[in-house]
């Protein structure tokens, strides 16, 4: 027994309710939204992008409420891959552990890279090279993730706060602009309709088609929000800060998203050349071509700044997230027991070694061989939706099992809105988004294999998981009245029970 009151190879609960709200209300915004949103405009309009974003915006909402009533009855870090171990299927556990865990790792060293690319906007080619950059960025990543988890609350609470205020900044001067305050003319709604091309596109179905591939950008722009489940292990009051956290998941879609993207559709037109390289340059960021336009010269360094702290945060929740499916899956005995082991400040240190040194491996890949590393990214490219998949279905499992073995709806300290509507509307929105990846194969009708591999081959790598644990283990679904509802057990009584 430690000083605090927890077990030896236990986490500690050392996250404020205001480190959660913070970590909920910033955990999405980033280069999906200040770089790539511009993108979606100029393929769908800026209605057809609004309507978009709004729908996938819905979809989260739902299942974040499915996420917060899982997590506030039974807290713990690396939520998803337990509850669907214990609610559904501990083959489904296995491969939505696996596959969560390899997401984060290869988004670590993506983001090392992308923030050694942002920082040589300042200093170009003639200063240090990329990798150098890159390697001094993961040690600091590593380390705000080897001191307590406070320290990566804090860390993450800074980080968000800076998106936050940027996103509420934008507004207010893109609100200015609009209404002819900060330079110009009264700003109608003429630029704004000119995008009724590409949603209504001539006909129906190719509307339809433009807003599937927006869906695509807005769902990995949402990414992330899941965490607020994986840090639900370590808060201080879960039943208090998730529920909060949940709640400013749809004033935080409402506001920072669809506000944002209504006032860059109101301002630039959707076939602005430079929308069409939204996510290529800083100078191309709607974000930074509003605020030029509003006649703020520095605008190009503040968001480059902007967008390296964004950057930083993603790969710094991403070594948390990675490191803390691997300590729970350890605990699941889903992976091996020693990633289970904590040192004094409660942080899974094998699990983080083991994360971090397959960041470097697949950063050393990347540098080496583009076309292997192309593959690996690729086979990563959906477990984010797949996860979302996994909530929905072990929230609706864990709900039933809920009413079949006669619990009364009053022993949840938070209850999801709509059920169960709302993890059957998110599940099946995911599916087709996951069916629908290749849109242009479905457009145009022209099918490239390669393309074809490289946008599905998440699917079969989800698969191989699930299959190998199915067979090894000869696991089955578990009945409803089994499902074991207990919450102050571990899982390894669960596996007796």
């Amino acid at each position: 027994m430690k000083q605090d009151g927890t077990q030896e190879g236990e986490i500690k609960r050392g996250l404020k309710d205001r480190h959660i709200s913070m970590i909920a209300m910033g955990g999405c915004i980033g280069t999906g939204l200040f770089m790539t949103s511009g993108g979606a405009i100029h393929d769908a309009g800026a209605l057809g992008a609004l309507l978009a974003y709004a729908i996938i915006g819905a979809m989260v909402f739902f299942l974040m409420t499915s996420l917060g009533e899982m997590a506030t009855y039974l807290p713990v870090s690396g939520s998803f891959s337990t509850y669907a171990t214990r609610f559904v299927d501990p083959s489904l556990g296995f491969a939505l552990g696996w596959n969560y865990w390899f997401n984060w790792v290869i988004t670590v060293a993506a983001d090392v890279t992308i923030a050694a690319q942002v920082i040589q906007y300042w200093t170009p080619m003639a200063g240090m090279p990329a990798w150098v950059w890159s390697c001094i960025f993961l040690i600091i990543i590593f380390a705000l993730n080897s001191l307590s988890v406070r320290v990566y609350g804090e860390s993450e609470y800074w980080f968000a706060l800076i998106k936050v205020v940027t996103v509420i900044i934008f507004i207010i001067v893109g609100l200015l602009t609009i209404l002819g305050i900060m330079g110009g003319e009264f700003v109608g709604f003429d630029i704004f309709t000119q995008g009724e091309g590409p949603i209504l596109g001539g006909n129906l179905g190719g509307s339809l088609l433009s807003i599937l591939g927006v869906f695509l950008v807005a769902g990995f722009s949402f990414q992330g929000t899941e965490l607020i489940g994986i840090t639900a292990g370590e808060s201080e009051n879960p039943e208090r800060a998730v529920p909060k956290a949940i709640k400013q998941v749809f004033w935080r879609i409402l506001l920072f998203y669809i506000l944002a993207i209504f006032i860059i559709g109101m301002l630039i037109p959707y076939n602005s050349s430079a929308l069409m390289g939204g996510g290529d340059s800083i100078a191309t960021s709607p974000f930074t071509l509003v605020f030029k336009n509003a006649g703020l010269a520095f605008a190009a360094s503040f968001m480059n700044a902007v967008i390296l702290t964004s950057v930083l945060s993603a790969g710094n929740s991403g070594m948390y997230a990675s490191t803390r499916m691997l300590y729970s899956m350890s605990k699941d005995k889903l992976a091996f027991p020693s990633f289970g082991k904590t040192n004094k400040y409660g942080v899974p240190y094998l699990s983080l070694i083991a994360t971090g040194v397959i960041v470097v491996i697949i950063f050393l890949v990347e540098k080496l061989s583009g076309d292997a590393y192309e593959y690996i990214v690729a086979a990563s490219g959906m477990t984010g939706f797949i996860a979302w998949v996994g909530i929905a279905v072990s929230h609706f499992r864990f709900r039933r099992a809920f009413n079949r073995q006669h619990h009364n709806k009053k022993e949840l300290k938070y209850k999801a809105k709509w059920f169960p509507f709302g993890p059957i509307f998110a599940g099946l929105l995911c599916i087709i988004v996951i069916l629908g990846q290749d849109v242009d194969f479905i457009k145009t009708g022209d099918f490239d294999l390669n393309r074809f591999i490289i946008t599905y081959m998440g699917i079969p790598v989800f698969l191989v998981f699930f299959i190998y644990h199915k067979l090894r283990y000869k696991t089955k679904m578990i009945p409803l009245e089994e499902v074991d509802l207990r919450q102050d057990i571990s899982m390894d009584e669960v596996k007796h029970h």
